[in-house]
């Protein structure tokens, strides 16, 4: 959406069939359109950690951002700011906090390669890259199985989980699988 308040008309509107818990404005306004413990219909057909339905289980939040700018940082105060509440509430780990593209990256790329993943997990708030060791080979099979463990299962081809992947953890990595890849995923 062009602004927060179309986002907002186009989130409320009941014949549109989407929704969210919450939107973040770029000047770090919040709105809590649905209430938590209500299902909002943000996340569609997808599938996170061996765990399909993800509007059932989750709490959606919506930032204003196109996608071809960096998130304000009265915006990503504000998400610093309310994520600590929804995973107390709720009992959410960092690795739970995950952006659309995670859960349904045959459909989605947001909130995109300028969201500062880093910057979350560096408070705890979202999973950040691995760093543990990895074997010797740089096979498709061997990718799988870390981003498999790691919560990407979604059914996608090989090409796909790789640029998930890598939005989330290396968005600036082009080009074939490599060993860095792998690394991102790993855990100590």
């Amino acid at each position: 959406m062009k602004s927060a308040e179309a986002a907002l008309a186009r989130l409320c509107d009941p014949g549109v069939e989407v929704s969210a818990h919450y939107l973040i404005g770029s000047d770090g306004t919040v709105w809590q359109m649905v209430d938590e413990a209500q299902r909002a219909w943000h996340a569609g057909a997808g599938e996170w950690a061996g765990q399909g339905d993800v509007n059932s289980r989750s709490v959606g939040i919506e930032l204003d951002n196109r996608g071809d700018h960096p998130f304000a940082e009265r915006q990503m105060a504000a998400l610093e700011s309310l994520l600590p509440q929804i995973m107390t509430r709720w009992d959410i780990p960092a690795d739970g906090i995950i952006g659309h593209s995670d859960m349904a990256p045959d459909r989605k790329f947001d909130p995109g390669s300028r969201f500062d993943w880093t910057r979350l997990a560096q408070q705890g708030l979202a999973c950040g890259v691995g760093g543990g060791p990895v074997g010797p080979s740089v096979a498709p099979d061997a990718f799988r199985a870390l981003a498999q463990r790691a919560g990407f299962t979604a059914d996608v081809d090989d090409a796909t989980l790789l640029a998930a992947v890598r939005l989330r953890f290396r968005p600036q990595a082009r080009g074939p699988l490599e060993a860095a890849d792998l690394t991102a995923l790993t855990r100590t």
